[in-house]
């Protein structure tokens, strides 16, 4: 049974957005340890995505990248495409790609709003939407929507990337019960705050005053998203829930 429970896991194809940085790095490199095979989405950051294959690959890992702006239905579907033709299958989608911006309301402009809600909330309708058809073949699937503290609290001077988020909490909510009778799980993580590049803007002395504000007194990792991610893939019954991560900032 262990040897079969295994193979199970090893045969696992996980498409990863947003895989070349921070979180989305962090949780490639854990599940590759696990022995998924995994597709590493990236837009920009080329350099750190074949930086990240070449290390796991050294180890005997099954990865590939595949470069896709994900706000674009269009570079979406040939991501999607390149994933079932390299490995056969898609199993498990995590949906991480996004960005972020500190900006008063007032001073937001179209274009702003525009590439908030089309990088942070479209590209998991669009990832979501293209994969699912090989997943309800199967009758089986995992989603996962990485959002963040603030599509549940709301953030002053966030309210573009507050709102993106809070969509991306109701999509999975919605997309749970829609795709339960299909046993597709549809998950959410809401991280708080998480030592990442994301967060550069901030001092030192703006991160320490955010320490003392957490009951656990310490920035999050991105390991401890890669972990919830790794859990939720492996639960059976678990969906609709969006979890949030954040020491105890906000409960």
């Amino acid at each position: 049974m262990e040897e079969n429970k295994e193979k199970n896991i090893v045969n696992k194809v996980v498409l990863v957005t947003g895989g070349s940085r921070g979180i989305g790095a962090e949780i490639v490199k854990m599940l590759a340890k696990e022995n998924y095979s995994i597709v590493l989405n990236y837009n920009h950051s080329k350099e750190q995505a074949i930086q990240i294959q070449e290390e796991l690959k050294k180890q005997g890992k099954q990865i590939e990248i595949f470069q896709a702006d994900v706000s674009k239905r269009e570079a979406v579907k040939k991501l999607i495409q390149f994933t079932i033709n390299t490995f056969g299958t898609i199993d498990v989608l995590i949906n991480n790609a996004g960005i972020a911006q500190e900006k008063l309301f007032t001073d937001i402009t179209d274009d702003d709003w525009n590439t908030m809600l089309n990088t942070n909330l479209n590209s998991a309708f669009y990832c979501t939407q293209e994969a699912l058809p090989e997943m309800i073949r199967k009758k089986e699937g995992c989603i996962i929507n990485i959002s963040s503290i603030w599509g549940i609290t709301g953030s002053s001077c966030e309210v573009a990337y507050s709102t993106a988020k809070a969509g991306i909490n109701g999509m999975t909510k919605s997309l749970a019960k829609e795709l339960g009778p299909s046993h597709i799980r549809v998950n959410g993580i809401a991280p708080g705050m998480i030592d990442t590049s994301m967060n550069d803007y901030l001092t030192t002395e703006e991160k320490q005053a955010i320490e003392q504000e957490i009951p656990l007194e310490k920035i999050g990792r991105p390991i401890d998203i890669a972990r919830c991610v790794k859990w939720l893939m492996e639960d059976e019954y678990t969906t609709g829930q969006i979890i949030s991560i954040n020491g105890g900032w906000y409960i």
